[in-house]
């Protein structure tokens, strides 16, 4: 018991403790995935669309089943004694006369019924059934391609606002350097000691101007990306979220040459996926159509019951008294309710859907290679600039810092440390921005692949 009241308090107190507010959420990109991926309403809705799909089948393999229809009601009818014959008589050879004069009026309870079930339709339940099984598979398709789609958008924020954070980081760390520089000048310039001119101070400024910029730009974009980042996890704007990575760093380059990457998007691709299911109903929606112009045998049972409380049953089996009376007897039948024009029509039109399918799966062949291609080439562009450009900005800090140090001892001018300055600030930047360019090519090759990851 006293373990037991201890798991207790230490859980107790470790909910309360996750709860307090002010503590910052921890995700890498793959928790960040995971949880666009469960809070995504497009995905929630994409997943109801599927549900209504299912009903839909669910529909067309109820009408195989029984039928009912009933119909009850209270009315009025004349009010009758007697028999058929003379005199109110229940038997004889004359019928009456009187049959036009109301002498007074009676409740009538009516109810009819009819309990059916189609035997035979010549396959308008099967085809619409396999149509509607395609349907979901659609649906299931367009599901998988919403999932795709913020699998994308999550990695395009998440590496969006490591590049935002790492140019931001570094160029404020060159405002700092670029203002000790200005201190210097300008304490130069005061003490006239002759080391610094005034031109020195004007050429410095002038490169602080256009850096101050760029600051400010990163700025908005590192809030921009990490708020949409907040939207996309479901954690929202208010929440403090921060991210595992330090930096941003380039993937690894995909270990699949670009056949198999062109193959497994033919055969893994949520838009071929779409295409093959759609073509699947659309077959099926034809020959449904085609079957719609055909008859439906039953068989069931169908009643009728009349009761008028203020008129004599007829006990007479040849005589009909639509007020008094009823029955019950099994049928067997044919339903035949089409219009040849229109249901030739709607074939038609069925057909000419298919082939526009068809013509949109061959462009689809086509192209879906190509798109492949021009995301792996990009990718592979990308993954060596980004490289190569790694080994320039190594070379462009390594300048700048030479010619801080030259500048400081007095033998390089300002004009030659601001412009040491702005090609490492571009070189730098630059490779950042590779870097995710080429993280997003081999995101957009997964999305293209039907990877989910």
């Amino acid at each position: 018991m006293k373990i037991n009241a201890l798991t207790r308090t230490l859980l107790a107190a470790g909910l309360l403790l996750a709860a307090l507010p002010g503590q910052a959420d921890t995700i890498n990109l793959q928790q960040a995935v995971e949880m666009s991926l469960a809070a995504d309403p497009r995905i929630k809705e994409r997943e109801q669309v599927v549900e209504a799909a299912r009903g839909m089948l669910q529909e067309v393999q109820g009408n195989a089943g029984w039928r009912v229809s009933a119909n009850a009601f209270i009315g009025l009818a004349p009010e009758a004694e007697g028999g058929f014959y003379q005199g109110g008589a229940f038997n004889g050879t004359n019928p009456r006369t009187d049959g036009d004069r109301i002498e007074g009026i009676s409740d009538w309870t009516h109810l009819d019924f009819a309990l059916i079930k189609p035997l035979y339709t010549f396959g308008k339940i099967e085809h619409y059934g396999e149509a509607a099984r395609g349907n979901i598979d659609l649906k299931r398709g367009e599901l998988k391609q919403t999932r795709g789609d913020t699998v994308y958008d999550t990695k395009r924020a998440y590496f969006g606002y490591l590049t935002a954070r790492d140019i931001r980081v570094f160029l404020e760390d060159m405002q700092g350097r670029l203002d000790r520089a200005i201190t210097s000048v300008e304490r130069d310039l005061k003490e006239e000691t002759g080391e610094a001119k005034q031109s020195d101070l004007y050429a410095l400024q002038a490169a602080k101007g256009l850096l101050a910029k760029y600051v400010y730009q990163s700025r908005a974009i590192e809030k921009i990306s990490l708020d949409g980042l907040k939207v996309l996890t479901g954690a929202g704007l208010k929440a403090d979220l921060k991210v595992a990575d330090e930096r941003i760093e380039p993937v690894a380059f995909p270990r699949v040459d670009l056949a198999e990457f062109q193959s497994r998007a033919l055969q893994e691709r949520p838009e071929m996926q779409q295409l093959e299911a759609g073509l699947r109903a659309r077959r099926a929606l034809v020959a449904a159509k085609k079957a719609d112009r055909m008859p439906d045998v039953y068989a069931g049972v169908i009643g009728q019951f009349n009761y008028a409380s203020q008129r004599e049953r007829l006990d007479n089996p040849y005589l009909y008294d639509p007020f008094n009376g009823g029955g019950l007897t099994p049928v067997v039948g044919v339903k035949w309710d089409t219009v040849f024009g229109a249901a030739s029509a709607r074939v038609n039109q069925a057909q000419a859907e298919l082939e526009a399918l068809n013509h949109k799966k061959a462009f689809a062949v086509a192209g879906i290679p190509f798109e492949v291609g021009e995301a792996y080439a990009n990718a592979e562009a990308n993954y060596n600039a980004q490289r190569d450009l790694g080994e320039g900005a190594a070379a462009a800090r390594r300048w700048m810092v030479a010619s801080l140090a030259d500048f400081a001892a007095g033998i390089e001018s300002a004009d030659k440390v601001a412009n040491a300055l702005k090609n490492y600030v571009l070189t730098q930047t630059e490779y950042l921005r590779t870097v995710n360019d080429y993280n997003m090519n081999v995101a957009q090759l997964a999305r293209l692949t039907g990877e989910l990851k």
